[in-house]
């Protein structure tokens, strides 16, 4: 390290208020884990600020000594995004604050949060808002990259219920962004991810959500056709309250799946329902009918139920995903054969959920080029043994060629991983590439912020 390195450190530590981890420093490999294994990187410097006035440091000190600079939320990219070698991490998972206004419906959330700070802090006010499907996962690069979850066929995706957003820019300023103050900033953050800066905190709207139930179902594979058949219909037909998964996997050691049943394949439809359980359960007969082998039906608080697929750290992931305009019973034959194919016994999971509803109906002005979406396919690698690594990984590559006939082409970036070039443009929407790249260059011309979906300044 050189002496002006050296000096700039610990100046550094003398002045954030947050803790500063070199590589020589006792928790530093603590500090530099992420949830994906695969990912094993050292930066040169992890800065886990306390609150914005740290972030504003931590970004000036990378840039004097010329550091790339990551940004860690939740730290539950698949691609390790929230880290990198050599560099600076500028880590937020200090800060965690959720202030909830229920008379404005409405939420602060800073920028280290993650689902379970956002659910369990909105819930005791019957209130909730669209987040992502695992209470583990940060709130902030859930949202700006699109956000997707339970609620969204009533609520919208996350992103439709952005209201303002706190950012530290590239430069290190501190500016806020809204409809009404930095608006071509505010159209590029529904979407655009962490593309402009480092976003300290953001304002969400809530919705009343003073009941939720779900009904999770079990079957054995040589039922899993009719029982999607029959999930596909009961969500056509039923309220936009009405949302949930097909979750093919490994029967996992959990009260709800019978000790036969473990480590073997299963078929798992889970029914969520924004409502009561009495409804929940008129929803559900159609699929409590057919022949199966395990059955949770109950009134469950929302923030329980974004627990409910939590994948536990330290396993190896891969995943992707495919957006769909339809899921008919030729589709449906393609993803029961892929099940069959699923990796076992693995935590990989090959999920099916749907759109519709608020997703579509929302202004489609922003850089979310998924809204006609009707369906979308999630394979999602997890293991634990290296020596699984090409198997995992060839299942998730080879269920994403088997569905394209059925792909609208878009795809959600909070769902894959590094795909390339195009898939960042299949994520935004190629006619967003040129106005999105124009706020890159105003905000962050020198593309500082480039672990993530990149979109180059223009």
């Amino acid at each position: 390290m050189s002496s002006k390195a050296h000096t700039a450190l610990v100046e550094l530590r003398e002045d954030l208020d947050g803790d500063v981890f070199a590589p020589w420093d006792p928790g530093y490999d603590a500090a530099r884990a992420v949830f994906n294994a695969m990912i094993d990187r050292r930066p040169a410097v992890i800065a886990q600020c306390a609150h914005e006035a740290d972030v504003v440091r931590a970004v000036r000190f990378g840039r004097e000594l010329d550091l790339n600079i990551a940004v860690r939320g939740g730290g539950h990219s698949v691609a390790g995004m929230g880290t990198n070698d050599a560099g600076l991490v500028v880590d937020l998972r200090r800060m965690h604050g959720v202030t909830v206004d229920p008379a404005a419906e409405a939420v602060r959330v800073e920028g280290g949060a993650t689902m379970r700070h956002l659910d369990r802090a909105t819930q005791p006010y019957g209130l909730a808002t669209t987040g992502a499907r695992a209470s583990t996962t940060g709130v902030v690069g859930s949202v700006l990259g699109g956000g997707s979850g339970w609620l969204e066929r009533s609520c919208g995706l996350a992103v439709d219920n952005l209201l303002g957003v706190e950012l530290v820019t590239a430069s290190g300023d501190r500016i806020h962004a809204s409809a009404d103050e930095n608006p071509e900033l505010f159209w590029a953050l529904h979407g655009g991810g962490g593309n402009f800066g480092v976003v300290t905190a953001l304002t969400l709207k809530l919705y009343e959500v003073p009941e939720f139930a779900l009904a999770l179902v079990l079957y054995l594979p040589e039922h899993a056709r009719e029982a999607i058949r029959t999930y596909r219909e009961v969500i056509g037909c039923g309220p936009l309250e009405a949302s949930g998964a097909v979750v093919c996997r490994t029967g996992p050691p959990a009260g709800f799946v019978p000790p036969p049943l473990v480590g073997r394949l299963l078929c798992c439809v889970l029914l969520t329902y924004a409502g009561s359980e009495e409804d929940l359960r008129k929803l559900a007969e159609p699929l409590l009918a057919l022949p199966h082998e395990g059955e949770v039906v109950s009134a469950v608080p929302y923030a329980d139920v974004q627990c409910l697929l939590d994948a536990p750290p330290g396993l190896r992931n891969h995943w992707s995903a495919e957006c769909l305009s339809g899921a008919p019973d030729d589709f449906l034959d393609v993803f029961c054969t892929l099940a069959d194919s699923l990796p076992v016994p693995t935590a990989t999971r090959h999920t099916l959920f749907p759109l519709g509803g608020a997703v579509a109906d929302a202004p489609d002005d922003h850089p979310v080029p998924y809204r006609d979406a009707a369906w979308a396919v999630h394979p999602f690698g997890s293991w634990a043994d290296p020596a699984d690594d090409e198997r995992c990984m060839g299942w998730v590559r080879d269920v994403r060629a088997a569905v394209r006939p059925w792909s609208t082409g878009a795809v959600h970036l909070n769902f894959v991983g590094d795909e390339g070039r195009d898939r960042v443009r299949a994520g935004l929407g190629p006619h967003n590439m040129w106005r999105l790249g124009v706020v890159k260059r105003r905000y962050d011309p020198d593309n500082v912020f480039r672990f993530n979906h990149n979109i180059k300044p223009l």
